[in-house]
């Protein structure tokens, strides 16, 4: 909103007063005619209202603050599974982050934490992710990296070969209430959930054998 003006006549409500009162119509369903008198005059609110209204103001804010508020509580979810499902590795990241950058950072704590113990050639990955990752997954770790494309006579829904076996993990995660929605402040906090939740689905596989 405009700062208030340092020069001329002093405004007789503040911004935040008109916008209350529009807040109100909004929740309440009200008439502006029937404003409460405490709020400023319904003349004035809905001027302002119809002011922004043509300008286009109230979707100019709106697609501001979604912005914003998709880098404060946006999260895009990274993983990396073997062919059984099981999870290698998680990345959150904020829904700003490009999927081809988030993957980086995947594929990177990866090959530092678990290199020697995985003999990893080929990933699959689907179409969000092509592009020039896959030249750089092969330039950095010697790693193919081939996307699973959807065919273009397709019709309806298909099950697509391997990426099936991630979009099943994701399921998995989302039967815990805590992952059907981020509910966390901090990336790592949605990470130590995530791994918790296949230590869960893991020894409930393991006590039937």
């Amino acid at each position: 909103m405009p700062a208030p003006a340092s020069t001329g006549r002093p405004r007789r409500h503040s911004y935040r007063e008109i916008v209350n009162a529009i807040f109100y119509v909004l929740s309440n369903g009200t008439k502006w005619r029937a404003l409460p008198h405490d709020l400023p005059h319904w003349k004035t609110v809905y001027g302002y209202f119809r002011k922004r209204r043509k300008t286009g103001q109230w979707q100019t804010w709106h697609t501001t603050l979604r912005r914003r508020l998709r880098i404060k509580l946006g999260r895009k979810r990274h993983i990396l599974v073997d062919t059984l499902g099981l999870l290698l590795a998680v990345s959150v990241t904020g829904a700003n982050i490009q999927d081809r950058e988030g993957a980086k950072e995947l594929l990177s704590n990866f090959y530092a934490s678990f290199v020697q113990s995985f003999r990893l050639k080929r990933i699959w990955a689907d179409a969000g992710y092509q592009g020039e990752l896959i030249s750089w997954a092969q330039t950095a770790f010697a790693w193919v990296l081939e996307i699973v494309k959807r065919d273009k006579e397709q019709v309806g829904f298909a099950v697509l070969p391997k990426r099936w076996i991630v979009e099943r993990t994701f399921a998995w995660f989302i039967r815990n209430r805590r992952l059907a929605r981020d509910f966390e402040r901090l990336p790592e906090t949605s990470e130590a959930f995530i791994f918790i939740a296949m230590i869960r689905l893991m020894t409930r596989r393991l006590a039937k054998f």
